[in-house]
Protein backbone atom coordinates (compact mmCIF):
# COMPACT_ATOMS: atom_id res chain seq x y z
CA UNK A 1 0.00 0.00 0.00
CA UNK A 2 1.61 3.58 -0.88
CA UNK A 3 2.08 6.29 1.62
CA UNK A 4 -0.27 8.16 0.94
CA UNK A 5 -3.09 5.55 0.73
CA UNK A 6 -1.68 3.72 4.30
CA UNK A 7 -2.33 7.61 5.31
CA UNK A 8 -5.60 8.52 4.30
CA UNK A 9 -6.73 4.99 5.38
CA UNK A 10 -5.28 5.80 8.85
CA UNK A 11 -7.34 9.29 9.23
CA UNK A 12 -10.43 7.23 8.19
CA UNK A 13 -10.18 4.70 11.15
CA UNK A 14 -9.98 7.23 14.04
CA UNK A 15 -12.39 9.56 12.11
CA UNK A 16 -15.19 6.85 11.68
CA UNK A 17 -14.86 5.22 14.83
CA UNK A 18 -18.02 6.08 15.89
CA UNK A 19 -17.63 9.77 17.71
CA UNK A 20 -17.96 12.05 14.82
CA UNK A 21 -21.39 12.23 13.72
CA UNK A 22 -20.13 14.22 10.86
CA UNK A 23 -17.10 14.47 8.43
CA UNK A 24 -16.14 16.48 5.47
CA UNK A 25 -13.64 15.09 2.96
CA UNK A 26 -12.43 17.97 0.34
CA UNK A 27 -10.82 16.35 -2.81
CA UNK A 28 -11.47 16.27 -6.49
CA UNK A 29 -9.89 12.12 -6.44
CA UNK A 30 -13.38 10.27 -5.30
CA UNK A 31 -11.98 7.14 -6.20
CA UNK A 32 -8.90 7.44 -3.83
CA UNK A 33 -11.24 8.57 -1.29
CA UNK A 34 -13.58 5.10 -1.94
CA UNK A 35 -10.87 3.18 -2.20
CA UNK A 36 -9.62 3.96 1.29
CA UNK A 37 -13.25 3.76 2.99
CA UNK A 38 -13.70 0.33 1.97
CA UNK A 39 -10.36 -0.38 3.45
CA UNK A 40 -10.96 1.90 6.54
CA UNK A 41 -15.14 0.64 7.20
CA UNK A 42 -14.69 -2.62 9.14
CA UNK A 43 -17.16 -5.31 7.44
CA UNK A 44 -19.26 -5.16 10.51
CA UNK A 45 -20.10 -1.69 9.73
CA UNK A 46 -22.61 -0.73 7.47
CA UNK A 47 -21.82 1.24 4.44
CA UNK A 48 -23.38 3.10 1.80
CA UNK A 49 -23.21 6.53 -0.50
CA UNK A 50 -25.25 8.58 -2.14
CA UNK A 51 -24.95 10.78 -5.44
CA UNK A 52 -27.81 12.37 -7.09
CA UNK A 53 -27.59 9.89 -9.89
CA UNK A 54 -27.63 6.36 -8.11
CA UNK A 55 -29.36 7.50 -5.20
CA UNK A 56 -28.67 5.87 -1.93
CA UNK A 57 -27.47 2.40 -2.25
CA UNK A 58 -25.23 -0.43 -0.43
CA UNK A 59 -21.28 0.74 -1.48
CA UNK A 60 -19.72 -2.36 -1.38
CA UNK A 61 -22.32 -4.16 -3.77
CA UNK A 62 -22.82 -1.42 -5.85
CA UNK A 63 -25.60 -1.37 -8.42
CA UNK A 64 -28.68 1.32 -8.18
CA UNK A 65 -29.96 3.02 -5.01
CA UNK A 66 -32.93 2.10 -2.96
CA UNK A 67 -36.22 2.98 -4.78
CA UNK A 68 -37.28 7.33 -4.08
CA UNK A 69 -33.85 8.00 -2.80
CA UNK A 70 -32.11 10.22 -5.59
CA UNK A 71 -33.48 13.09 -4.08
CA UNK A 72 -31.13 14.17 -1.24
CA UNK A 73 -34.35 15.11 1.51
CA UNK A 74 -35.88 11.77 0.62
CA UNK A 75 -32.19 9.72 1.10
CA UNK A 76 -31.53 11.43 4.26
CA UNK A 77 -35.27 10.63 4.99
CA UNK A 78 -34.43 7.03 4.40
CA UNK A 79 -31.50 6.33 7.44
CA UNK A 80 -34.20 6.42 10.25
CA UNK A 81 -36.28 4.55 9.00
CA UNK A 82 -34.36 1.82 7.66
CA UNK A 83 -31.22 1.81 9.59
CA UNK A 84 -31.64 2.80 12.91
CA UNK A 85 -30.56 -0.55 15.05
CA UNK A 86 -27.46 -0.60 12.78
CA UNK A 87 -23.91 1.66 12.86
CA UNK A 88 -23.67 3.32 9.54
CA UNK A 89 -21.33 5.26 7.56
CA UNK A 90 -22.78 7.27 4.98
CA UNK A 91 -20.95 8.96 2.08
CA UNK A 92 -22.68 11.33 0.34
CA UNK A 93 -20.86 12.92 -2.80
CA UNK A 94 -21.67 16.54 -3.69
CA UNK A 95 -24.33 17.45 -1.36
CA UNK A 96 -22.70 20.69 -0.14
CA UNK A 97 -23.49 22.26 -3.63
CA UNK A 98 -27.25 21.79 -2.24
CA UNK A 99 -27.37 23.31 1.24
CA UNK A 100 -28.56 26.40 0.28
CA UNK A 101 -32.22 24.70 -0.02
CA UNK A 102 -33.34 24.90 3.17
CA UNK A 103 -35.19 21.56 3.62
CA UNK A 104 -32.60 20.14 2.12
CA UNK A 105 -30.19 21.51 5.18
CA UNK A 106 -32.69 20.41 7.63
CA UNK A 107 -32.84 17.49 6.68
CA UNK A 108 -28.59 16.63 6.87
CA UNK A 109 -29.17 18.33 10.14
CA UNK A 110 -31.88 15.27 11.45
CA UNK A 111 -29.58 13.08 9.78
CA UNK A 112 -26.75 14.18 11.83
CA UNK A 113 -28.58 14.11 14.81
CA UNK A 114 -29.51 9.96 13.73
CA UNK A 115 -26.15 9.56 13.28
CA UNK A 116 -24.96 10.49 16.69
CA UNK A 117 -27.87 8.26 18.35
CA UNK A 118 -26.70 5.41 16.30
CA UNK A 119 -22.80 5.99 16.80
CA UNK A 120 -22.77 6.14 12.66
CA UNK A 121 -21.44 8.79 10.71
CA UNK A 122 -22.35 11.08 7.79
CA UNK A 123 -19.33 11.57 5.30
CA UNK A 124 -19.87 14.74 2.87
CA UNK A 125 -16.83 14.14 -0.18
CA UNK A 126 -16.97 16.99 -2.33
CA UNK A 127 -14.46 19.14 -4.48
CA UNK A 128 -14.98 21.92 -2.26
CA UNK A 129 -17.55 21.31 0.88
CA UNK A 130 -18.63 24.73 2.07
CA UNK A 131 -21.10 24.67 5.47
CA UNK A 132 -21.70 27.99 6.00
CA UNK A 133 -25.11 28.63 4.14
CA UNK A 134 -27.59 30.64 6.88
CA UNK A 135 -29.33 27.29 6.79
CA UNK A 136 -26.75 24.71 8.02
CA UNK A 137 -26.25 26.74 11.57
CA UNK A 138 -23.71 25.22 13.80
CA UNK A 139 -22.90 22.24 11.64
CA UNK A 140 -19.92 23.58 9.88
CA UNK A 141 -18.37 24.52 13.49
CA UNK A 142 -19.41 20.68 14.39
CA UNK A 143 -18.10 18.90 11.08
CA UNK A 144 -14.45 17.22 11.49
CA UNK A 145 -11.92 17.68 8.26
CA UNK A 146 -10.49 14.99 6.40
CA UNK A 147 -7.26 16.27 4.74
CA UNK A 148 -6.28 14.05 1.83
CA UNK A 149 -2.87 13.45 2.04
CA UNK A 150 -0.81 14.21 -1.16
CA UNK A 151 1.38 11.51 -2.39
CA UNK A 152 5.50 11.10 -1.31
CA UNK A 153 8.18 11.32 -4.17
CA UNK A 154 8.36 7.50 -4.06
CA UNK A 155 4.64 6.90 -4.21
CA UNK A 156 4.91 9.11 -7.18
CA UNK A 157 7.87 7.32 -8.66
CA UNK A 158 6.05 3.93 -7.93
CA UNK A 159 2.73 5.78 -9.51
CA UNK A 160 5.07 6.79 -12.87
CA UNK A 161 6.42 3.00 -12.88
CA UNK A 162 3.32 1.44 -13.03
CA UNK A 163 1.33 3.81 -15.41
CA UNK A 164 3.82 3.27 -17.98
CA UNK A 165 4.02 -0.18 -17.36
CA UNK A 166 0.20 -0.21 -17.67
CA UNK A 167 0.36 2.01 -20.88
CA UNK A 168 2.88 -0.86 -22.58
CA UNK A 169 0.37 -3.59 -22.13
CA UNK A 170 -1.80 -2.02 -24.52
CA UNK A 171 0.40 -0.36 -27.01
CA UNK A 172 4.49 -0.32 -27.60
CA UNK A 173 6.01 2.17 -25.63
CA UNK A 174 9.76 3.23 -26.20
CA UNK A 175 11.10 3.76 -22.58
CA UNK A 176 14.38 4.86 -21.76
CA UNK A 177 14.93 7.45 -19.02
CA UNK A 178 17.77 8.07 -16.67
CA UNK A 179 16.93 7.61 -13.05
CA UNK A 180 18.10 11.25 -12.45
CA UNK A 181 15.44 12.16 -14.76
CA UNK A 182 13.01 10.02 -13.09
CA UNK A 183 13.50 11.48 -9.93
CA UNK A 184 13.25 15.27 -11.26
CA UNK A 185 9.45 13.80 -12.67
CA UNK A 186 7.87 12.81 -8.89
CA UNK A 187 9.61 15.81 -7.59
CA UNK A 188 7.81 18.01 -9.98
CA UNK A 189 4.50 16.14 -9.66
CA UNK A 190 4.56 16.91 -6.07
CA UNK A 191 1.26 18.48 -4.78
CA UNK A 192 -0.92 16.28 -7.36
CA UNK A 193 -2.98 13.62 -5.95
CA UNK A 194 -2.11 10.03 -7.20
CA UNK A 195 -5.18 9.99 -10.14
CA UNK A 196 -3.94 13.25 -10.95
CA UNK A 197 -0.13 12.39 -11.48
CA UNK A 198 -1.09 9.20 -13.44
CA UNK A 199 -3.34 10.95 -16.10
CA UNK A 200 -0.51 13.80 -16.36
CA UNK A 201 2.11 10.68 -17.25
CA UNK A 202 -0.70 8.95 -19.46
CA UNK A 203 -0.60 12.15 -21.16
CA UNK A 204 2.59 12.70 -21.91
CA UNK A 205 3.50 9.31 -23.05
CA UNK A 206 0.83 8.22 -25.29
CA UNK A 207 1.21 11.40 -27.03
CA UNK A 208 4.45 10.24 -29.14
CA UNK A 209 4.28 6.49 -27.47
CA UNK A 210 7.88 7.52 -25.63
CA UNK A 211 8.99 7.58 -21.95
CA UNK A 212 12.61 9.20 -22.17
CA UNK A 213 14.23 12.15 -20.54
CA UNK A 214 12.37 14.81 -23.01
CA UNK A 215 9.30 13.90 -21.11
CA UNK A 216 10.18 15.89 -17.86
CA UNK A 217 9.19 18.81 -19.40
CA UNK A 218 6.03 17.71 -21.12
CA UNK A 219 5.02 16.27 -17.87
CA UNK A 220 6.07 19.74 -15.57
CA UNK A 221 3.92 21.79 -18.18
CA UNK A 222 0.75 19.19 -18.06
CA UNK A 223 0.99 19.46 -14.40
CA UNK A 224 0.33 23.41 -14.88
CA UNK A 225 -2.66 22.68 -16.54
CA UNK A 226 -3.87 19.94 -13.89
CA UNK A 227 -3.47 22.53 -11.48
CA UNK A 228 -4.96 25.46 -13.57
CA UNK A 229 -6.87 27.87 -11.01
CA UNK A 230 -9.84 28.42 -12.91
CA UNK A 231 -10.78 31.68 -11.05
CA UNK A 232 -7.81 33.25 -11.98
CA UNK A 233 -6.32 34.34 -9.15
CA UNK A 234 -2.69 32.25 -9.44
CA UNK A 235 -0.79 32.45 -12.88
CA UNK A 236 1.93 30.24 -13.92
CA UNK A 237 4.59 32.89 -14.96
CA UNK A 238 7.20 32.09 -17.40
CA UNK A 239 11.22 32.78 -15.79
CA UNK A 240 14.60 33.08 -17.51
CA UNK A 241 16.19 30.14 -17.48
CA UNK A 242 19.31 31.09 -16.85
CA UNK A 243 20.91 34.23 -14.43
CA UNK A 244 22.85 35.77 -17.35
CA UNK A 245 19.34 36.97 -18.89
CA UNK A 246 19.04 39.05 -15.30
CA UNK A 247 21.57 42.29 -15.26
CA UNK A 248 22.15 43.64 -12.00
CA UNK A 249 20.52 42.84 -8.55
CA UNK A 250 24.27 41.21 -7.29
CA UNK A 251 23.51 41.53 -3.34
CA UNK A 252 20.28 39.82 -4.09
CA UNK A 253 21.98 36.96 -6.30
CA UNK A 254 24.20 36.11 -3.76
CA UNK A 255 21.47 36.01 -0.96
CA UNK A 256 19.86 33.30 -2.95
CA UNK A 257 23.12 31.35 -3.70
CA UNK A 258 23.55 31.13 -0.59
CA UNK A 259 20.29 29.76 0.36
CA UNK A 260 18.12 26.55 -1.38
CA UNK A 261 14.49 25.87 -1.39
CA UNK A 262 14.83 22.53 -0.57
CA UNK A 263 12.26 19.98 0.80
CA UNK A 264 10.42 20.54 4.23
CA UNK A 265 11.97 16.77 4.91
CA UNK A 266 15.79 18.02 3.68
CA UNK A 267 15.87 20.88 5.42
CA UNK A 268 14.67 19.55 8.84
CA UNK A 269 17.46 16.49 8.39
CA UNK A 270 20.42 19.36 8.12
CA UNK A 271 19.06 21.24 10.91
CA UNK A 272 17.31 24.10 9.38
CA UNK A 273 14.23 26.32 8.53
CA UNK A 274 13.04 27.17 5.57
CA UNK A 275 13.32 30.39 3.96
CA UNK A 276 10.33 32.38 4.20
CA UNK A 277 10.18 34.99 1.95
CA UNK A 278 11.76 38.44 0.75
CA UNK A 279 9.78 41.82 0.70
CA UNK A 280 11.26 43.49 -2.26
CA UNK A 281 10.61 47.73 -1.91
CA UNK A 282 11.77 50.20 -5.01
CA UNK A 283 11.55 52.79 -7.70
CA UNK A 284 8.53 51.77 -10.29
CA UNK A 285 10.06 49.73 -13.05
CA UNK A 286 13.50 49.33 -11.71
CA UNK A 287 13.07 45.77 -11.65
CA UNK A 288 11.39 44.07 -8.51
CA UNK A 289 9.79 41.82 -11.46
CA UNK A 290 12.70 40.70 -12.76
CA UNK A 291 14.27 40.35 -8.93
CA UNK A 292 10.93 37.86 -8.03
CA UNK A 293 12.03 36.12 -11.19
CA UNK A 294 15.35 35.42 -10.56
CA UNK A 295 14.09 33.94 -7.18
CA UNK A 296 12.52 31.22 -9.23
CA UNK A 297 15.44 31.12 -11.64
CA UNK A 298 18.21 30.50 -9.13
CA UNK A 299 16.07 28.12 -7.60
CA UNK A 300 14.83 26.15 -10.78
CA UNK A 301 11.27 26.23 -9.25
CA UNK A 302 7.56 27.11 -10.20
CA UNK A 303 6.90 30.78 -10.03
CA UNK A 304 3.36 31.69 -9.15
CA UNK A 305 1.62 34.91 -9.34
CA UNK A 306 -0.87 35.63 -6.64
CA UNK A 307 -3.15 38.73 -8.23
CA UNK A 308 -4.55 40.09 -4.97
CA UNK A 309 -7.34 42.73 -6.97
CA UNK A 310 -9.12 39.29 -8.52
CA UNK A 311 -9.33 38.44 -4.84
CA UNK A 312 -11.88 40.40 -3.61
CA UNK A 313 -15.26 38.71 -4.80
CA UNK A 314 -18.87 40.78 -4.38
CA UNK A 315 -20.53 37.33 -2.42
CA UNK A 316 -19.47 37.32 1.43
CA UNK A 317 -16.89 35.07 2.46
CA UNK A 318 -15.58 34.32 -1.39
CA UNK A 319 -12.49 37.08 -1.19
CA UNK A 320 -11.27 35.05 1.93
CA UNK A 321 -12.11 31.54 0.64
CA UNK A 322 -10.25 32.82 -2.67
CA UNK A 323 -7.19 33.55 -0.35
CA UNK A 324 -7.76 30.36 1.45
CA UNK A 325 -7.63 28.42 -1.98
CA UNK A 326 -4.90 29.95 -3.56
CA UNK A 327 -2.99 30.29 -0.88
CA UNK A 328 -3.30 25.92 -0.28
CA UNK A 329 -2.73 25.35 -3.93
CA UNK A 330 0.40 27.41 -3.89
CA UNK A 331 1.54 24.91 -0.93
CA UNK A 332 0.52 22.08 -3.34
CA UNK A 333 2.96 23.31 -5.60
CA UNK A 334 6.19 23.38 -3.87
CA UNK A 335 8.52 23.88 -4.20
CA UNK A 336 7.38 27.22 -5.74
CA UNK A 337 8.10 30.86 -5.29
CA UNK A 338 4.58 32.49 -4.85
CA UNK A 339 5.16 36.05 -6.13
CA UNK A 340 2.21 38.86 -4.76
CA UNK A 341 3.08 41.91 -6.95
CA UNK A 342 2.63 45.47 -6.00
CA UNK A 343 1.34 43.84 -2.37
CA UNK A 344 0.07 47.27 -1.11
CA UNK A 345 -2.95 47.42 -3.35
CA UNK A 346 -4.28 44.20 -2.22
CA UNK A 347 -4.01 44.82 1.69
CA UNK A 348 -3.75 48.62 1.93
CA UNK A 349 -7.13 49.05 3.89
CA UNK A 350 -5.95 46.23 6.62
CA UNK A 351 -4.05 49.70 7.88
CA UNK A 352 -6.91 51.97 7.87
CA UNK A 353 -10.35 52.11 9.53
CA UNK A 354 -12.08 51.06 5.56
CA UNK A 355 -15.39 51.13 4.11
CA UNK A 356 -15.65 47.25 3.55
CA UNK A 357 -16.52 45.65 6.92
CA UNK A 358 -13.51 44.80 7.74
CA UNK A 359 -12.76 42.59 4.26
CA UNK A 360 -9.20 43.63 3.93
CA UNK A 361 -8.07 43.37 7.97
CA UNK A 362 -9.48 39.64 6.99
CA UNK A 363 -7.58 39.00 4.28
CA UNK A 364 -4.68 40.06 5.37
CA UNK A 365 -5.11 38.59 8.64
CA UNK A 366 -5.05 35.38 6.86
CA UNK A 367 -1.95 36.15 4.52
CA UNK A 368 -0.43 36.90 8.28
CA UNK A 369 -1.61 33.42 9.47
CA UNK A 370 -0.09 31.85 6.30
CA UNK A 371 2.95 33.39 5.98
CA UNK A 372 3.16 32.39 10.01
CA UNK A 373 1.98 29.01 10.26
CA UNK A 374 3.09 27.09 6.16
CA UNK A 375 5.01 24.03 6.58
CA UNK A 376 5.28 24.13 3.01
CA UNK A 377 8.35 25.31 0.47
CA UNK A 378 6.92 27.72 -0.34
CA UNK A 379 8.70 30.89 -0.86
CA UNK A 380 6.79 34.21 -0.90
CA UNK A 381 8.13 37.23 -2.71
CA UNK A 382 6.17 40.39 -2.46
CA UNK A 383 6.92 43.90 -4.49
CA UNK A 384 5.93 46.98 -3.51
CA UNK A 385 6.35 50.86 -4.62
CA UNK A 386 4.38 52.77 -1.86
CA UNK A 387 5.85 51.77 1.40
CA UNK A 388 3.41 54.37 3.40
CA UNK A 389 0.61 52.03 1.90
CA UNK A 390 1.85 48.72 3.60
CA UNK A 391 0.02 47.67 6.83
CA UNK A 392 2.80 48.10 9.29
CA UNK A 393 2.72 44.63 11.12
CA UNK A 394 3.49 43.37 7.38
CA UNK A 395 7.10 45.04 8.19
CA UNK A 396 7.29 43.37 11.55
CA UNK A 397 10.93 41.43 12.19
CA UNK A 398 10.64 37.88 11.07
CA UNK A 399 7.69 38.09 8.61
CA UNK A 400 9.94 38.07 5.47
CA UNK A 401 13.77 36.66 5.75
CA UNK A 402 15.10 39.90 4.40
CA UNK A 403 13.72 43.29 2.79
CA UNK A 404 15.52 44.35 -0.16
CA UNK A 405 15.58 47.50 -1.64
CA UNK A 406 15.90 47.69 -5.94
CA UNK A 407 16.90 50.80 -6.97
CA UNK A 408 17.53 51.96 -10.24
CA UNK A 409 20.74 50.30 -12.00
CA UNK A 410 24.27 51.35 -11.90
CA UNK A 411 26.50 51.50 -14.57
CA UNK A 412 27.53 47.86 -14.89
CA UNK A 413 24.47 46.64 -14.33
CA UNK A 414 23.17 49.19 -16.79
CA UNK A 415 25.60 47.73 -19.77
CA UNK A 416 24.56 44.20 -18.83
CA UNK A 417 21.18 45.15 -19.50
CA UNK A 418 21.68 47.10 -22.31
CA UNK A 419 23.51 44.27 -23.85
CA UNK A 420 20.93 41.82 -22.93
CA UNK A 421 17.83 43.46 -24.50
CA UNK A 422 19.88 44.25 -27.78
CA UNK A 423 20.85 40.83 -27.88
CA UNK A 424 17.24 39.87 -27.30
CA UNK A 425 16.31 41.58 -30.74
CA UNK A 426 19.37 40.00 -32.27
CA UNK A 427 21.28 42.93 -32.51
CA UNK A 428 25.18 42.06 -31.22
CA UNK A 429 26.04 44.77 -28.62
CA UNK A 430 29.54 45.29 -30.11
CA UNK A 431 28.41 46.78 -32.88
CA UNK A 432 27.05 49.90 -30.43
CA UNK A 433 29.02 52.22 -28.07
CA UNK A 434 27.83 51.05 -25.06
CA UNK A 435 29.71 53.26 -22.90
CA UNK A 436 27.55 56.47 -24.46
CA UNK A 437 24.34 54.10 -23.73
CA UNK A 438 25.16 53.59 -20.03
CA UNK A 439 26.07 57.12 -19.60
CA UNK A 440 22.82 58.56 -21.15
CA UNK A 441 21.08 56.17 -19.34
CA UNK A 442 22.28 57.11 -15.46
CA UNK A 443 18.88 57.98 -14.43
CA UNK A 444 16.65 55.35 -16.35
CA UNK A 445 15.22 52.19 -14.51
CA UNK A 446 15.58 48.21 -16.64
CA UNK A 447 12.08 48.88 -18.39
CA UNK A 448 12.98 52.44 -19.22
CA UNK A 449 16.08 51.32 -21.27
CA UNK A 450 14.05 48.21 -22.75
CA UNK A 451 11.32 51.08 -23.75
CA UNK A 452 13.87 53.04 -25.40
CA UNK A 453 15.36 50.33 -27.65
CA UNK A 454 12.20 49.32 -28.98
CA UNK A 455 11.47 52.70 -29.82
CA UNK A 456 15.05 53.15 -31.65
CA UNK A 457 13.90 49.93 -33.46
CA UNK A 458 10.39 51.23 -34.15
CA UNK A 459 12.17 54.19 -35.72
CA UNK A 460 14.65 52.44 -37.90
CA UNK A 461 12.12 50.36 -39.24
CA UNK A 462 9.52 52.74 -40.56
CA UNK A 463 12.65 54.47 -41.83
CA UNK A 464 13.29 52.11 -45.03
CA UNK A 465 13.35 49.08 -42.25
CA UNK A 466 17.67 50.00 -41.49
CA UNK A 467 20.01 48.71 -38.78
CA UNK A 468 19.78 51.13 -36.05
CA UNK A 469 22.80 53.16 -34.97
CA UNK A 470 23.87 54.21 -31.51
CA UNK A 471 22.50 57.73 -31.90
CA UNK A 472 19.19 56.43 -32.52
CA UNK A 473 19.18 54.64 -29.07
CA UNK A 474 20.89 58.22 -27.90
CA UNK A 475 17.53 60.31 -29.44
CA UNK A 476 15.25 57.49 -28.06
CA UNK A 477 16.51 57.66 -24.63
CA UNK A 478 17.11 62.01 -24.79
CA UNK A 479 12.90 62.09 -26.34
CA UNK A 480 11.64 60.14 -23.19
CA UNK A 481 12.49 61.44 -19.55
CA UNK A 482 12.73 58.99 -17.29
CA UNK A 483 10.29 58.96 -13.80
CA UNK A 484 13.01 58.95 -11.48
CA UNK A 485 12.99 62.66 -13.37
CA UNK A 486 9.28 63.04 -13.29
CA UNK A 487 9.06 61.82 -9.35
CA UNK A 488 12.06 62.82 -7.98
CA UNK A 489 11.12 64.32 -4.81
CA UNK A 490 9.03 60.67 -4.43
CA UNK A 491 12.08 58.35 -5.53
CA UNK A 492 14.45 60.56 -3.28
CA UNK A 493 11.30 59.58 -0.13
CA UNK A 494 11.52 56.15 -1.28
CA UNK A 495 15.44 55.87 -1.10
CA UNK A 496 15.71 57.96 2.18
CA UNK A 497 13.29 55.53 3.94
CA UNK A 498 15.29 52.63 2.51
CA UNK A 499 18.79 53.63 3.49
CA UNK A 500 18.47 52.38 6.77
CA UNK A 501 15.83 49.74 6.43
CA UNK A 502 16.57 47.67 3.79
CA UNK A 503 19.73 45.91 1.96
CA UNK A 504 20.35 47.22 -1.57
CA UNK A 505 19.57 44.74 -4.25
CA UNK A 506 22.49 45.19 -6.37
Amino acid sequence: MANDTALLVSQLQRQLDGVHALVVIETDDESAVRDALFQAVPATVSLRDWSLVRGLRDARLGGDGAEGTRDPVDALAWLPKNASHQRTVVVLYDLSAHLAEPRIARALKEAVEWARGTFSTIVLVDHRAELRTMHVGSLGAEAHRVAVPTPTEADLEEAIRATVKDISRSRRIEASVRRSTLEAMARGLRGLTRRQAERVVAAAVTEDDRFDDSDLERILLLKRNACADLEGVLEFVQAPTTMDEIGGLGRLKQWLANRHLASVEEAESFGLSLPKGVLLLGVQGAGKSLAAKAVATAWKVPLLRLDAGALFDKYVGESERKLRDSLAQADRMAPAVLWIDEIEKGFASASSLSSDGGLSRRMFGTLLTWMQERRSATFLVATANDISALPPELLRKGRFDEVFFVDLPGPEARAKILSIHLAKRRRDPARFELPKLVEATAAYSGAEIEAGIESALRVAFGDGRREPTTADFLESFRASPPISVVMADRVAELRAWAAQRCVPAD
